[in-house]
């Protein structure tokens, strides 16, 4: 090639991640996204309702799978994911950095803090039953133990102003525990959230087990949320305004909801309450000495 030959940047187009696939939006709408200086990025898929119905039904597909994993598998798996991301540090850098104005240092910090954090929920996947369940005593001749569950398909609303980390800390514990989830990315800040899809189609993730879509929350929040196939929903990402009205929808079917917070420190000790919240507990009776050997559970 010669010096005086103009090569053209390959832009690149970013797409839904829907059962492990890469759809664009079934409507074709896309919608643009800006760097914090108002400079063009890119043109992110704006999803319809048809898209989040598609996106429940790949979830649930994946659930029984997802929830029969074995815990300890469940953690290699995500460790792989943090894996994958140590990988593609620099592709996370510069849109971290792009997305949220942030220097190339300082989104390297959230990139590493990001990919710790998939590391740390890694480290609970078979050790959250034993914090939460156990033996408990009882006056009678009966052992009685309560073991967590995963409740099911969860709807995660991600943080609008942290675009990878806060991304990461609501989608990780939702999948630690054995869910499987539909996740509305940040609509100003999605790109970060589609490329993760690449790097979860990449690992060892089954496909189903995430979902994420691009777009207006206030127009897929309320389908999700009043859908009955879905179980949870995590309004980390709503405001005020539609995190009350996804919360009257999502009572129609006596939905988990996990309420945002005032202030969410993205960079804090995340704890163990993004776990238990988007888990069931079992308690199973089974008799000793000479009562038998059937149990019972409820």
């Amino acid at each position: 090639m010669s010096e005086s030959s103009v090569r053209l940047n390959v832009f690149k187009t970013y797409k839904l991640y829907v059962g492990g696939k890469f759809p664009r939006s079934e409507s074709g709408r896309v919608y643009e996204v800006s760097d914090s200086k108002g400079k063009w990025l890119a043109n992110a898929p704006l999803s319809s309702r048809k898209d989040a119905r598609d996106a429940v039904v790949a979830a649930r597909k994946a659930f029984g799978g997802w929830a029969g994993t074995t815990a300890y598998n469940r953690g290699q798996i995500l460790y792989r994911i943090a894996e994958m991301l140590e990988g593609r540090r620099e592709q996370f850098v510069r849109e971290v950095g792009e997305a949220e104005g942030l220097s190339k240092s300082k989104a390297g910090a959230v990139v590493d803090a990001a990919i710790d954090r998939w590391v740390w929920y890694a480290g609970w996947t078979d050790k959250i039953g034993q914090v939460v369940g156990g033996a408990n005593p009882v006056a009678g001749p009966f052992f009685n133990l309560s073991t967590p569950e995963p409740t099911g398909v969860v709807t995660v609303v991600a943080p609008q102003d942290s675009s990878f980390l806060g991304l990461v800390s609501v989608i990780a514990p939702v999948i630690a525990t054995g869910n499987t989830a539909v996740v509305i990315a940040s609509e100003k800040a999605p790109l970060p959230a589609l490329s993760l899809g690449e790097v979860l189609a990449t690992s060892d993730l089954p496909g189903g087990v995430v979902n994420i879509l691009s777009g207006k929350a206030a127009e897929m929040g309320p389908h999700l949320a009043a859908h009955q196939d879905v179980n949870a929903i995590d309004l980390a990402g709503a405001d005020a305004a539609l995190a009350k009205e996804l919360e009257v929808a999502a009572a129609d079917n006596l939905k988990r909801v996990l309420r945002p917070q005032p202030v969410d420190d993205w960079t804090a000790d995340p704890g163990t309450h993004r776990m238990t919240a988007f888990l069931e507990t079992k308690t199973v009776w089974h008799p000793t000495g000479s009562l038998g050997a059937s149990g019972s559970s409820y």
